[in-house]
């Protein structure tokens, strides 16, 4: 293996042993998703999603069951203030206060993440009236959006560190070169985690027993909590890599370099 890969293999098992830590030391703050995505997994088996294929055709769009989604959209968001700053701070107490100007910065960024989140869920499509649409499009602007997603990575995460020094553009300066390696990162930290989300529910719709529906639901409830973290853990150790390439601290500028240990 090459020093890159060994750099980015000894981050991904960073972000997975240490969002194990985090959900034993803070069982509260890791079962902010988990209970959310539980009430959406409630909704869901009430309407009928896990009786076989038709039914959850049928409860695919249900309004309930689209807000439910949306809420855990932003309950898999919140936890990413405080495993961003566990990963990135070195102090696990300190890391889990709510701390100005970091928490009135890091609710910019979880705002915008929102509103863009409601947009692709209930807002009209843009591109329509253009005369765009179809999958072609709609995988086109996924591709660019996660692509800004990455470019901005080192803004989101300073702000959550309380580092206001450092926004969009000067995100943008410092990722440049550290694109593929960000990605890489994300996708170790998302994949792994997204086939037993899919697997679960496909069980639960074509082969288990009503019985056990609420089980599979419970195991998958649980594994988008750790997903949530993983995100995180993703972007934080991107943009730490990112900055360190370029020099740049990503913590404010009255934490000593004692303070800001690496994970």
């Amino acid at each position: 293996m090459t020093r890159g890969n060994d750099i980015m293999w000894a981050d991904i098992k960073a972000i997975y042993r240490n969002a194990g830590r985090f959900a034993l030391a803070f069982p509260l703050l890791f079962l902010i998703p988990v209970l959310v995505e539980m009430a959406q997994h409630v909704v869901e088996i009430q309407a009928g999603m896990y009786l076989n294929e038709a039914g959850a055709k049928a409860a695919e769009g249900d309004p309930v069951r689209l807000w439910f989604g949306f809420a855990k959209t932003l309950a898999i968001g919140l936890p990413s203030y405080w495993f961003v700053r566990y990963l990135l701070l070195g102090d696990a107490a300190r890391a889990v206060r709510i701390e100005w100007p970091a928490i009135g910065l890091w609710l910019v960024v979880f705002a915008l993440s929102a509103i863009q989140a409601w947009w692709s869920l209930f807002g009209p499509d843009l591109l329509a009236p253009l005369g765009l649409g179809g999958p072609i499009v709609d995988a086109g602007t996924g591709i660019v959006l996660q692509v800004a997603m990455i470019y901005l990575t080192v803004w989101t995460v300073a702000w959550a560190l309380g580092n206001a020094r450092i926004g969009p553009v000067r995100s943008v300066a410092i990722m440049n070169g550290s694109f593929w390696y960000a990605l890489g990162l994300f996708v170790a930290g998302f994949v792994p985690l997204m086939i037993p989300h899919y697997g679960l529910a496909i069980l639960a719709v074509v082969w288990a027993p009503s019985g056990l529906d609420w089980a599979l639901m419970i195991a998958d409830s649980l594994v988008v909590g750790f997903l949530a973290l993983t995100i995180a853990g993703s972007s934080a150790l991107a943009a730490r890599r990112a900055a360190r390439r370029k020099g740049v601290d990503l913590t404010p500028a009255r934490l000593s370099a004692k303070e800001a240990a690496p994970a």
